[in-house]
């Protein structure tokens, strides 16, 4: 297997995390207020990073501080604004314009590494927006602020991809995901004071937020870290807009939400949008090797 096949592999692992974090979220989500719940799972996360690297930490760069810095209040803030909006506007119209950042991704490539993507790329993103638009079928048409703040948290999860494929080519990919973690946990931190203090330590929240902050946060952001530079983030934002599909198929079997013929189609297309990109290359080689036949 390539080096971005692996790499693309492990971007797959963690969007099926990703994708499982819906039904996770929903089993412990009326015992905490938005905001701590976020902090205390990026908390946890930054703690098991801290306990593996205890050894390094007088070894991190100043360089790898600034980059997480960056990267840290981008994620955070574009968690907060995200979780935030879902509370304003419907969760199928909220999925759909999270998925945007399918969109986002290539324009911030370009801007930011003047870096266009391939004609096969662009497909594939058309296919899976169309997918993303039946899958979670948003209803009304008019915008409302619930759905500017999960606009502007997809533009900015859109501009993370890119400098996390800028930083993480030339920063430690563990220290790099460790501080990232721990600035996100800040960035939470300062909006928990402004919210409605929701605290309830049942066993359904204890188990969601240990999932949550070592499966959803330590694992994945590793993972992206160390393997999104492996492949281009237009290829790795398409890989990632399979989430809805999984949450899907996991909130039919766990919670028992039906998903219906217009999601299925849609849920569909996403997977052929995601194959058609994954493949674009290997397509345009076959069908360019058999021209060259053809002409022998």
């Amino acid at each position: 297997m390539t080096t971005r096949g692996r790499a693309e592999l492990a971007l797959f692992a963690t969007t099926f995390i990703w994708g499982s974090t819906f039904v996770v979220v929903k089993a412990g989500s009326g015992d905490i207020s938005p905001s701590l719940f976020i902090a205390l799972r990026f908390g946890i996360g930054a703690l098991a990073f801290a306990l593996f690297l205890l050894p390094q930490l007088r070894t991190i760069k100043r360089s790898t501080v600034l980059r997480s810095m960056i990267l840290g209040a981008m994620l955070g803030t574009g968690i907060l604004l995200q979780n935030n909006g879902i509370y304003l506007t419907t969760a199928s119209k909220s999925a759909f314009i999270t998925g945007l950042m399918v969109i986002f991704t290539p324009i911030a490539q370009l801007i930011l590494e003047r870096r266009p993507p391939k004609a096969g790329n662009i497909i594939g993103i058309i296919i899976v927006t169309v997918g993303l638009y039946l899958l979670t079928s948003p209803s009304g048409s008019e915008l409302n602020t619930g759905d500017l703040l999960v606009l502007v948290s997809a533009a900015i999860f859109g501009v993370y991809i890119v400098y996390l494929d800028i930083f993480s080519k030339e920063e430690n990919v563990l220290h790099l995901s460790f501080l990232q973690v721990s600035v996100t946990t800040l960035t939470a931190l300062l909006v928990v004071p402004f919210e409605t203090f929701v605290f309830e330590p049942t066993a359904q929240l204890i188990g969601s937020l240990l999932y949550m902050g070592i499966c959803a946060t330590v694992f994945t952001t590793y993972v992206q870290t160390r393997f999104q530079k492996d492949t281009t983030p237009t290829r790795a934002v398409i890989i990632f807009t399979i989430e809805p599909v999984i949450a899907s198929v996991l909130a039919y079997f766990v919670l028992g939400e039906v998903l219906g013929l217009t999601g299925i189609i849609g849920a569909a297309l996403i997977v052929a949008g995601i194959l058609f990109s994954e493949f674009s290359d290997s397509i345009t080689r076959f069908v360019s090797g058999d021209t060259v036949q053809e002409g022998r």
